[in-house]
């Protein structure tokens, strides 16, 4: 009667969710990495360099799922929404997890309560560029000639609440002046335009700034980290160039959906800074002029906190909706 009860019971509990008899070690089967971006951008480049790492590290396949659309909300909702076992982990971009929650009226997730930080794994900065044919060769002639001539000059963006359209807002917020929006669908037809003369100045990310800068296609003014970088050492920061308190930086790191088990989390931080820690994975990034993240996850989450606070603010002041 005893075994009967005991067979009873198991097979009760074999039925409910997340239940297992030998609790099998994780992972023990694939792991799905959402990107919340198109194929073939940093963010998709990085999760698959990263997604190799933990599949070799850990023994199982990641598979690398794009989930591109609204501004990163589509991709990062998808884990938000997916079981909590470590089988589906995303790449969250400062977008939806700082910017978006207050730029969108309506988000079908909340990232402080429905997704798990589990390791910060890059900071990008970008620069400020203008046409090499401008006259402006310091970001003290921007600032001049923008408060002589308000409404004057433009800039361009990637479009509405990017990373280089948040750089721009944040200037013009600093510095008190009126600098005229031209959004685009992406960074490339707005850095073509730039070439063109068609639009007087733009933030992009270093990475794909450096290539059109050291041919002279553009010009630098400032690099919107705190520090200089070793990419272009003599490149001034917009900190140093006289917009005091300036500093963007657009960061992605390694989620997961909240009540991931924190034996998990330990486990896939460990092997993300295992991950960062690797030569060729270093090279690859620094050559970009990204700084190397790391840490753990409580660090990753305090950086999220700190970046909804200070972009939530400035969205509300600029007015910024989607598009």
């Amino acid at each position: 009667m005893q075994r009967r009860h005991l067979l009873q019971a198991l097979a009760a509990g074999a039925a409910l969710p997340g239940f297992s008899f030998a609790q099998d070690k994780y992972p023990s089967k694939p792991i799905t990495l959402i990107c919340p971006y198109s194929a073939g951008g940093n963010a998709d480049q990085r999760s698959r360099q990263i997604g190799r790492f933990i599949s070799t590290a850990l023994g199982q396949p990641v598979l690398v799922d794009n989930k591109p659309g609204a501004g990163g909300n589509i991709g990062t909702d998808a884990v938000a929404k997916a079981r909590p076992d470590g089988y589906i982990i995303g790449m969250g971009n400062f977008a939806p997890l700082a910017v978006n929650p207050t730029m969108f009226a309506k988000m079908n997730f909340d990232p402080a309560k429905d997704l798990a930080p589990v390791c910060l794994i890059e900071r990008g900065p970008l620069v400020l560029m203008v046409n090499p044919k401008s006259p402006f060769k310091s970001v003290q002639d921007v600032i001049a000639f923008a408060k002589a001539n308000p409404g004057k000059l433009s800039f361009a963006s990637g479009g509405l609440g990017g990373s280089h359209h948040l750089s721009a807002e944040l200037f013009k917020s600093i510095s008190g002046l009126f600098i005229t929006h031209i959004p685009y669908k992406g960074g490339a037809p707005a850095t073509t335009d730039l070439m063109g003369g068609q639009v007087d100045m733009m933030f992009e990310q270093m990475y794909a700034a450096a290539p059109s800068i050291r041919a002279g296609k553009l010009r630098a003014l400032a690099i919107t980290s705190k520090a200089r970088s070793p990419l272009f050492p003599d490149l001034p920061t917009m900190a140093e160039s006289g917009v005091p308190g300036f500093e963007v930086q657009n960061w992605q790191g390694l989620i997961a959906p909240a009540g991931t088990p924190p034996a998990i989390i330990k486990l896939l931080n460990e092997t993300t800074n295992k991950a960062l820690a690797d030569p060729a994975i270093r090279e690859q990034m620094l050559g970009q002029g990204n700084e190397i993240g790391g840490g753990t996850p409580e660090q990753f989450a305090a950086l999220i906190k700190s970046e909804a606070a200070k972009w939530g603010k400035l969205v509300k002041t600029a007015g910024i909706k989607p598009e």
